[in-house]
């Protein structure tokens, strides 16, 4: 590698790679990342569900005993080596199945991410009519569809539907209500989605929303044709502009009738703090912590290694988990002030209308906005919300992909970033299209399910084990201090208490957890075939593969006794060390680096 001067013509510290235009850039991109769409339609159910404000402890604790210290770590990593998540493992080397773990596991995310987006900016532009197209039971809607609840009378074994105006006195036990479907639940399944009955029926491709992926895979690759740099250009609006939206929809909401009564719902009067002794709380929160945080997915590591060598990410660590869980407190408002307006429109408790997922964002927030003087500006303001806090995410997953390919090939493919990330955005487009068919939303919910839950956990845990037992925490420790200087022994205490015990403790209890209690997923009542959930364990499995067939192939190439194999793989390559050579020092210089060889001649990258 060669050793450039930090003041070259483009300002980077390290020309090869590049790095951040603006420390502000980098920031906005971790948030943004961090930042997705849980926080917005997972967050407030799962608050209200485990007692309100009580919440909120669980939520920032968890947030300090295992996300902070993850976050953390994962940044240092890639600072300090300025390489994505495959290349990081060059520390330990019988490892690096972990980095292509999470490369796969990010190409099955951005594909479902990707597909989400498509649907929320299919949605922002049927909002451009007026009256809102799922207002009310239109030409597509059934017989089944209806704004207001149908009540029949029991009259001697036959159902009478007008029977108030017949002027016939209905007993409350004879009094039966006919299950309906809202305008919005209607449109949202036989237009947006022209839902089949189930996986088997895939059906043909659903031409508006392959057309709004196409276009949101057009807005990524645009976003990404120059790395970081225009990247890092786009954040300015798209990591910012939802927070004005929010406040927006926030003080919209709060002049509601209801509003009042939908947020001690959420985090008020109605908070419940018995609901602290139960287990499945504190479950939720740390689940909702790591998942929000995106850790073990890459991401992290991908952003930092682009920062200057002694920048401080310690702090911007610190700023980056607390603005994204501050984040999911400040949408809540958003959402159950609204919802709190529609309970007192449609006259029922705010607990029969709060729901999670597609659900809440595409079925019960379109319908109360719909309720709204001038619908159509909140219902646009909303999906372009929604739309933007997508597209930050997957910026970063797609490059994830494109920054492990370079990392990978640097002679080939480093002047040609903006192919790579072209090549990765149509590959991702394809991936998507069965996800656009009439049976896409199958697929989506399969997706998420085998491969965006327990895996991740499985991924942070190795992570954790790799680099603070078999690198060792005090190697750790020591590459960190040549970023950020020397710090006191009670200063790293501290955060080996997390990484060595606590936060590897509560991944693996959070794991198990999930296994013992997993359920098959449905959508819709409707239940997934056994083909269908024997292709979701296999997309599990083909995210997992590589970590055993990478140890095994790195055992099988080294050489010596079983021992001394092991000690082999487990010791850092000679290519471990900080990007530029200028920053090196005595720890990694050419001579430290070449002393490693004897026991590690094979373990260079695959």
């Amino acid at each position: 590698m060669k050793n450039k001067d930090c003041d070259m013509d483009n300002g980077d510290e390290n020309p090869e790679r590049g790095n951040w235009t603006h420390k502000r850039e980098y920031m906005l991109s971790l948030i943004g990342y961090a930042v997705g769409l849980g926080n917005i339609w997972r967050f407030p159910y799962v608050a209200y569900k485990n007692g309100g404000g009580a919440f909120l402890i669980p939520y920032f604790l968890l947030l300090v005993l295992c996300g902070i210290p993850l976050f953390f770590m994962e940044n240092a990593i890639g600072q300090f080596c300025s390489q994505g998540p495959v290349n990081m493992w060059r520390a330990v080397p019988m490892l690096q199945g972990v980095g292509l773990s999470v490369v796969i596991g990010n190409i099955l995310m951005s594909t479902y991410y990707n597909v989400i987006i498509s649907y929320s900016m299919y949605y922002l532009f049927a909002s451009f009519q007026s009256p809102l197209p799922w207002s009310s039971c239109f030409s597509w809607a059934d017989s089944n569809c209806s704004s207001t609840p149908r009540v029949s009378c029991n009259v001697s074994g036959v159902l009478v539907a007008n029977w108030t105006q017949e002027n016939i006195t209905c007993p409350s036990t004879d009094v039966i209500t006919v299950p309906v479907q809202s305008p919005s639940e209607q449109y949202w399944d036989r237009v947006a989605l022209q839902r089949s009955s189930g996986l088997d029926e895939t059906g043909p491709i659903v031409w508006h929303l392959a057309l709004c992926l196409l276009l949101t895979s057009i807005l990524v690759a645009a976003a990404l044709f120059k790395g970081i740099k225009s990247y890092g250009k786009v954040l300015y609006f798209t990591a910012l502009f939802p927070y004005v939206v929010i406040l927006i929809l926030l003080i919209r909401g709060v002049t509601l009738e209801g509003a009042a009564e939908g947020i001690a719902y959420y985090i008020g009067s109605r908070s419940n703090f018995t609901k602290l002794t139960e287990p499945e709380v504190w479950k939720d929160a740390a689940i909702q912590t790591l998942y929000s945080l995106s850790i073990g997915m890459g991401g992290v590591t991908t952003l930092a290694s682009y920062n200057n060598f002694h920048n401080n990410m310690l702090w911007d660590s610190v700023v980056a988990t607390l603005t994204n869980h501050g984040t999911s407190v400040y949408a809540g408002f958003a959402i159950f002030s609204i919802l709190g307006h529609m309970s007192y429109v449609y006259g029922k408790p705010v607990e029969s209308v709060v729901t999670e997922g597609f659900s809440l964002v595409f079925i019960a927030y379109p319908d109360a906005l719909a309720k709204l003087p001038i619908s159509p500006l909140w219902s646009i303001l909303f999906f372009s919300m929604l739309t933007l806090v997508g597209l930050d995410t997957q910026f970063t997953m797609i490059e994830v992909t494109s920054s492990c390919l370079i990392d990978a090939f640097p002679e080939t493919l480093q002047s040609k970033h903006h192919f790579v990330s072209l090549g990765s955005c149509v590959f991702i487009f394809l991936l998507g299209l069965p996800c656009v068919t009439t049976a896409g939303i199958y697929w989506v919910t399969l997706i998420d399910h085998f491969a965006t839950s327990w895996v991740l956990l499985i991924l942070a845990y190795m992570e954790v084990l790799g680099f603070c037992y078999i690198y060792g925490v005090n190697n750790l420790i020591k590459d960190i201090e040549m970023m950020i200087g020397r710090k006191s022994f009670c200063f790293w205490l501290w955060w080996k208490a997390f990484w060595v015990l606590i936060s590897p403790c509560l991944i693996l209890v959070i794991f198990i957890w999930s296994l013992i209690n997993f359920v098959p997923p449905t959508y819709g009542g409707v239940e997934y075939p056994d083909w269908g959930l024997a292709l979701g364990w296999c997309m599990s499995a083909f995210i997992l593969i590589w970590i055993p067939l990478v140890i095994g192939y790195r055992l099988m190439r080294a050489e010596g006794g079983l021992l001394g194999r092991l000690k082999s793989v487990c010791t850092p390559s000679e290519d471990w060390h900080p990007y530029l050579e200028i920053h090196r020092g005595e720890r990694y210089s050419e001579e430290s680096c070449r002393q490693r060889k004897p026991l590690s001649t094979k373990n260079k990258p695959i």
